[in-house]
C-alpha cells in the first residue's frame, strides 16, 4: 500500500513508492571480491524538505542465512525535478562519494541512475563508476547495481529483493481505516 504523507514535499510525490523501511536479501559478485549472499536493510525517509534521506546497511550471510559481517553501508539524498530527472548524492563506508543522475520512468515506478562524478579517498579500492536500476514490483523494492573499475568493465555486481517492513503502528493505522461494515466471513468482501 502506498500512502502519501501529508507533510511530504510536493516535489517528492513521484518518489513516494520508495518511502519506508525495507529489508531483504541479494547476491554480491564482482571480480576480486568474495561472491556471497547478503542481507540488506534500506530506509528512505523525509522531513518535509525537497529530498529523501537514504540509508542502506548490508552484511554477508552464511549458507544458513545468518549474519557473518558487514558488507556495505551507504547514505545519501535523493531529489527529483519537474521533468522526472533524479539526482542522488551518496557516500559509502569504503571512502567513495558519488553523484548519480537518472530518470523516473514514464507510468511506472522505476528509476535508472548512472554516476556522473566519483571521488575516492586513498583508503578506497579501485572504482570508476556505476549504474543502478530500482523498481517497485508487486509491492516490493528490487534493485540491481553495476560497477566498473579501471581493470573491470561495467558489469552487474549486486542485486537485491526487498520487502516493506511493517510496524505494529502501520497495522493499527490500516485497521482503523477499514470500513465498519465488513462482512463477518471475510469472503463476501472479495465478491
Amino acid at each position: 500500500m502506498i500512502e502519501i504523507p501529508s507533510d511530504l514535499h510536493k516535489d517528492l510525490v513521484p518518489l513516494v513508492f520508495l518511502l519506508g523501511d525495507w529489508a531483504g536479501a541479494g547476491v554480491h559478485d564482482f571480480p576480486g571480491s568474495e561472491k556471497c549472499n547478503f542481507g540488506q536493510e534500506v530506509s528512505f525517509t523525509h522531513d518535509g524538505r525537497d529530498f529523501l534521506e537514504y540509508r542502506s546497511h548490508s552484511w554477508v550471510l552464511d549458507s544458513e542465512g545468518n549474519k557473518v559481517r558487514p558488507l556495505e553501508t551507504e547514505a545519501g539524498f535523493w531529489r527529483i525535478d519537474v521533468d522526472r530527472k533524479v539526482e542522488v548524492t551518496m557516500v559509502r563506508n569504503d571512502g567513495v562519494v558519488e553523484v548519480w543522475y537518472g530518470e523516473l520512468a514514464q507510468k511506472k515506478p522505476q528509476i535508472e541512475l548512472a554516476t556522473d562524478a566519483v571521488a575516492r579517498t586513498a583508503a578506497s579500492g579501485p572504482y570508476s563508476g556505476g549504474k543502478r536500476l530500482y523498481g517497485y514490483v508487486n509491492s516490493d523494492l528490487m534493485w540491481v547495481g553495476e560497477k566498473q573499475t579501471p581493470e573491470v568493465p561495467l558489469r552487474p555486481y549486486m542485486s537485491a529483493h526487498l520487502k516493506k517492513v511493517v510496524t505494529p503502528e502501520d497495522v493499527e493505522r490500516w485497521a482503523k481505516a477499514l470500513p465498519d461494515d465488513l462482512p463477518d466471513d471475510g469472503i463476501a468482501f472479495f465478491k
